[in-house]
């Protein structure tokens, strides 16, 4: 079976850099492709934070609703954007090869850092962590795709805003005045991509699958479990990092208070071959250590 496999896109230029470096992939394997871009409502709704708008998976429900209604066969997401229960008859086809996972600092000048300064993030889980770190300081809001938030830190008194590096590499704009945050712990699934298909489209999840990257996909499914468990279909500040080297996982995950003073923490090391469930455990190991309560805390606010 021949056919054309309509990609589904978000309309930056992240995204469609994204796309195209899946279409490049499918066309490598002898595929008809077609990009479809359209835009979404965390794309058009740029005036209030992420999680006051309500909706589980915002840069992910527009190309849900496309497949679903059969304008496209596939969609390409930045991983870490993407909610951890997808919708009934979508699944994932392909996970690729993660690029860096690390937050960086796009600053103009460092000496603010031992004083107060301004930094600027839509991130919940980078706000709590910077205002861990950095008592101090103040954390404003910054909404819109990688290019129009590089320009609202250039023309804004902020010191300086935090991006991932991926975003910033992917499409050439990650300046020289920046330091590496690697000691903010990333999103889940951070740095990865995710292209989901139909349940049912056998011809697209065959084909994709071939494009899949195991070690990655291993890593961001312990980190994706340990958001769900701890989650519960709440937005919360939750970073989560899995590495595999000489078949052994490293787990780290942590959840902050949303003024950044509270942290409750989990490390794990284990055999590959002991790691199933271990993004469950360790987010168990986290309730138990007072995220519970933290949680509630989180659901109280944020409603």
């Amino acid at each position: 079976m021949s056919r054309t496999i309509r990609i589904g896109t978000r309309d930056s230029e992240l995204a469609l850099w994204q796309a195209h470096t899946v279409q490049r992939s499918l066309v490598d394997l002898g595929c008809q492709t077609e990009l479809i871009p359209v835009k979404s409502t965390g794309d058009i709704i740029l005036d209030k934070p992420l999680y006051e708008l309500g909706i589980t998976g915002i840069f992910t429900k527009t190309l849900d609703i496309a497949m679903i209604n059969g304008d496209i066969d596939i969609a390409v997401h930045s991983m870490k954007d993407v909610p951890t229960a997808l919708p009934k008859g979508i699944v994932e086809a392909a996970v690729f090869k993660r690029a860096s996972v690390l937050d960086i600092l796009v600053h103009k000048g460092l000496d603010f850092l031992n004083n107060k300064g301004t930094i600027a993030t839509g991130s919940l889980r980078r706000k709590a962590q910077w205002l861990h770190k950095y008592q101090k300081h103040t954390v404003v809001d910054l909404r819109g795709n990688v290019n129009t938030r590089i320009q609202k830190l250039a023309d804004s008194h902020w010191d300086g805003a935090i991006f991932a590096a991926a975003g910033l590499e992917r499409i050439d704009l990650k300046p020289e005045n920046y330091i590496n945050l690697d000691w903010m712990i990333p999103a889940p699934a951070q740095g990865a991509m995710l292209v989901v298909a139909k349940e049912q489209d056998d011809y697209c999840r065959n084909t994709l699958a071939k494009l899949n990257h195991k070690s990655t996909e291993i890593c961001v499914h312990i980190e994706r479990e340990f958001l769900r468990v701890l989650e519960g279909g709440c937005t919360a500040p939750i970073g989560a990092l899995a590495t595999l080297e000489n078949d052994q996982i490293e787990f780290t995950g942590a959840l902050f208070s949303l003024n950044g003073k509270r942290k409750v923490e989990v490390t794990q090391k284990v055999n590959i071959g002991e790691a199933r469930n271990l993004g469950i455990s360790c987010a168990q190991e986290i309730l138990d250590n007072g995220g519970r309560e933290l949680m509630q805390e989180i659901k109280s606010i944020i409603k």
